[in-house]
């Protein structure tokens, strides 16, 4: 089984219909998205009408959340809400805070932040206290789930944390390392692939996943 992760979309159309060609290559059994669909310089709808065309699995992020309840909207490229049509307007409206996968690795969370809170991160230099006050990562260390899937930090990573493999999906912002990843269930590994300027996909980095390793 190997499975297509998408992190924060942020309007980004162009780059996202680049990634989704480029999984569409491979041989991808199902395509993640962490969320964060809208705020940004690009189309919402654009990139609804794609991720609804290839089928993507797609959660809730907290910019959808916001722009959904209509609240923090003096952002920086802030989504109009007459900037989406009624359509996409509902269906980010239905799209779930978590998801819930079986994969040959074990019980997969896909989620934003860190399970059903979106605003929740773990870092790669996250260190002791960071880490022990950090009630959302333990609350899935204790949970059933052997990996998550997020985004939100826009920062690319694969953690483990005893027993719980976390990988983040980084984003599709091109100020900030555009990026997608495959995690190949078969190989156990994660595939890290960055997108270029120009929309080219180059396969940068292989992380192997130690399921049950220690962080």
């Amino acid at each position: 089984m190997r499975i297509g992760v998408i992190g924060d979309v942020h309007t980004q159309h162009r780059v996202l219909r680049a990634v989704l060609d480029a999984l569409a290559r491979q041989r991808i059994h199902y395509v993640l998205c962490a969320g964060d669909v809208v705020d940004g310089p690009g189309s919402v709808d654009e990139c609804c009408r794609l991720l609804r065309e290839r089928q993507v699995r797609v959660v809730r992020g907290n910019h959808d959340r916001w722009f959904m309840s209509n609240v923090i909207r003096d952002l920086p490229l802030a989504t109009e809400r007459d900037a989406v049509s009624e359509t996409n307007r509902a269906y980010l409206g239905e799209l779930p805070p978590t998801l819930s996968f079986e994969t040959p690795l074990g019980s997969l969370l896909l989620c934003h932040g860190l399970g059903e809170n979106d605003m929740g991160s773990v870092r790669h230099h996250d260190e002791g206290y960071a880490l022990a006050t950090n009630d959302a990562l333990h609350e899935l260390i204790a949970g059933p789930h052997a990996l998550v899937v997020n985004g939100h930090t826009h920062h690319a990573m694969v953690r483990v944390f005893d027993g719980l493999t976390v990988i983040n999906a980084g984003t599709l912002n091109p100020e900030q390392n555009p990026c997608f990843l495959v995690l190949d269930c078969e190989r156990r590994a994660v595939e890290h692939h960055v997108v270029t300027a120009d929309l080219r996909v180059v396969r940068a980095a292989e992380w192997p996943l130690a399921i049950g390793g220690a962080a």
